[in-house]
């Protein structure tokens, strides 16, 4: 029977490196942010790569959900969510069909990463009121980042006995590369973690959060603090 496991991350946060590690097991099979056009379809938003994603995957939700709660070859169906993609509209009743899992980040890092590359976001881009709204409603593993970064081997060991998967040292290293599991926007976000082999060292530095935006960290912070309390 195949484990579904829906990882729930904000942006600027190791998403896609933990990606590779779940597709470096033999066991798994990996889906790249699969509610992606529905969301540039419903918010008209502009992205890099726009309508490539358009054509690339459904732009109805009910299609992209179908595929998620589908049979797969594989004893492991890891699928990475960008948690800011489920939008009001998007039904929510498959989400007890899947194993929700939660990717966290200290809220300073994420605004500090993302003011780098857009420069007014918003809470709502942020993702955490999404990740408390799918904790409170059907629970699920929480992991943090820094954790994943300090000690890989352990807090992914836990991570797995929580989905009910056997650990796999496999997780710990992949090849450099693209994948062909990687979505059509990969070209635009991808280059660090195509050049990698396994996962960053942890940098303890603070983070340099710009003065204007200490307010996004502020209104995060205790949806953050709420879903870090459960961290494995």
């Amino acid at each position: 029977m195949t484990v579904r496991v829906a990882m729930w991350s904000g942006p600027r946060n190791i998403s896609t490196a933990m990606m590779r590690s779940f597709g470096a097991r033999a066991d798994t099979v990996v889906v790249d942010e699969p509610l992606y056009a529905h969301y540039l379809a419903a918010t008209g938003i502009e992205h890099p790569g726009r309508e490539e994603i358009l054509a690339f995957q459904p732009v109805d939700w009910r299609e992209a959900v179908s595929a998620l709660v589908a049979d797969v070859p594989a004893a492991v169906h890891y699928q990475k969510h960008m948690t800011h993609h489920l939008l009001p509209d998007i039904g929510r009743d498959w989400l007890g069909a899947v194993r929700n899992a939660f990717l966290v980040r200290d809220p300073a890092y994420v605004v500090a990463s993302y003011a780098k590359v857009r420069g007014e976001p918003t809470l709502a881009d942020l993702g955490y009121e999404q990740q408390v709204e799918i904790f409170r409603a059907y629970g699920g593993p929480v992991v943090d980042a820094a954790d994943v970064l300090r000690d890989p081997a352990g807090t992914l060991s836990r991570l797995c006995t929580a989905l009910g998967v056997p650990w796999d040292p496999a997780m710990l290293a992949w090849p450099a590369g693209r994948r062909d599991t990687d979505g059509v926007w990969a070209p635009h976000w991808y280059a660090a973690v195509e050049s990698s082999t396994g996962f960053a060292a942890y940098d303890p530095r603070p983070a340099d959060v710009p003065e204007r935006l200490r307010w996004l960290v502020d209104a995060a912070a205790p949806l953050y603090a709420e879903l870090s309390a459960h961290s494995l």
